[in-house]
């Protein structure tokens, strides 16, 4: 029997999931968290065989002596994974330091967590990427913005979402950005690309092939939302573009991604762009090793009538999958944000998409930054229809 640490798996509220499906594959799932045990949801409980409490996961040598301390009980790991983007440099810190070699180790975060290093391996690919310089000094940058010109994104160079980035437009923003920025992070500065955000979803075997594709599309700037507050959406594509694909095989391979569940972002250029290319073409933007957050599993699952938490454990397990995929459709995200005066009340939406509704509820204040406070999910068989949903859902009173 394999054993399989998973970190924090009471977070996102839906990864119990993943080990739902690991465990029914007859793994040995040892979960770690600092979440009391009899907090746990019943169907965590149910998915896991052990759980180890530690008073804060943001203590490595506590984490590291409940890893000793299952190995101790349990025999050798065979796989430790948070599917998480915030923990995953600590995962790889602890799969070097216990020797297990069935993900990323320490030396492959720079090029995986950076976005500065991720771009030659993006350029290896074949695929262009946007101009950028380090922001360590406002000289620097000045001299970067005579060359690429306003406006410039300024960003944490490993950062997690879109916490902490700034659009700036001129000087006096530039200027204001050096006073504002995290001391002692490093940023990186880009030149502005006006484009949509195109992803690449997929779970990759341990030979470096798809068991699963798709993709997601964001029409608003995450940036934009994070610091205006404002609405969020983002949908589940019918069917992956063949541009799209394309780019994200090429990206696995350069990366050389095994025995993972991904998610990599690209530009989709909304006009032409000098040096990068055509109205409608695709550019690098970042890579995730790891699912696309908050509930998109789920509403991948709504759109292809599947279940990726099943194909992943299938992959751990088996390195395969006979997982089937049904229909296609459209699966919209909606979150709305508190304090709007919305045309159509919460529950007027839920009794005109009752047919259509897949979930619905609160967002947790961690997540509703970048993805608003109450959040609707909705499978629609055409575009049309699903754009006809963002307009109701949306609309706010003049």
């Amino acid at each position: 029997m394999k054993n399989f640490i998973f970190i924090s798996p009471n977070f996102p509220t839906n990864y119990w999931i993943f080990c739902r499906e690991l465990k029914n594959n007859g793994i040995n799932v040892l979960g770690i968290g600092d979440q009391p045990y009899d907090e746990l949801s019943d169907d965590l409980k149910r998915s896991l065989n052990e759980y180890y409490k530690v008073n804060s996961l943001e203590n490595y040598e506590e984490v590291y002596r409940s890893v000793a301390f299952l190995i101790y009980k349990h025999g050798k790991i065979d796989w430790l994974e948070s599917n998480n983007e915030y923990w995953l440099e600590r995962d790889a810190k602890l799969r070097t330091e216990f020797h297990i070699t069935t993900g990323f180790g320490t030396e492959d975060i720079p090029r995986i967590k950076f976005k500065s290093r991720m771009k030659e391996y993006y350029q290896k690919a074949g695929i262009p990427v946007a101009r950028y310089c380090m922001a360590d000094t406002l000289e620097t940058c000045q001299k970067f913005v005579a060359d690429a010109g306003y406006p410039v994104v300024a960003k944490p160079d490993n950062g997690v979402g879109a916490s902490h980035t700034y659009k700036l437009k001129n000087n006096e923003e530039l200027e204001r950005f050096f006073m504002r920025k995290l001391p002692g992070i490093p940023y990186i500065m880009e030149e502005f690309i006006d484009a949509e955000v195109n992803s690449y979803d997929a779970i990759i075997d341990s030979n470096g092939n798809p068991m699963f594709e798709t993709g997601n599309v964001t029409p608003d700037s995450i940036m934009d939302i994070v610091n205006n507050e404002d609405n969020s959406i983002y949908y589940i594509v019918k069917n992956l573009p063949e541009d799209v694909r394309k780019a994200g095989r090429a990206t696995v391979e350069s990366f050389g991604v095994k025995s993972r569940f991904v998610h990599f972002e690209f530009f989709r250029l909304l006009k032409p762009h000098k040096g990068l290319g055509k109205k409608g073409d695709v550019i690098a933007l970042e890579v995730n090793m790891r699912p696309c957050g908050g509930f998109t599993p789920d509403m991948i699952n709504f759109s292809h009538n599947t279940n990726v938490y099943k194909i992943w454990a299938d992959m751990i397990a088996y390195d395969r999958s006979t997982m089937p995929k049904g229909r296609n459709e459209y699966c919209a995200y909606a979150g709305r944000r508190d304090g709007k005066k919305f045309v159509l009340s919460h529950e007027e939406i839920l009794e005109k998409y009752k047919a259509n509704i897949r979930m619905q509820g609160r967002i947790p204040d961690v997540l509703a930054g970048a993805m608003g406070n109450q959040m609707y999910v909705a499978t629609f068989s055409s575009k049309t229809k699903m754009n006809a949903f963002y307009d109701d859902m949306l609309k706010c009173e003049e």
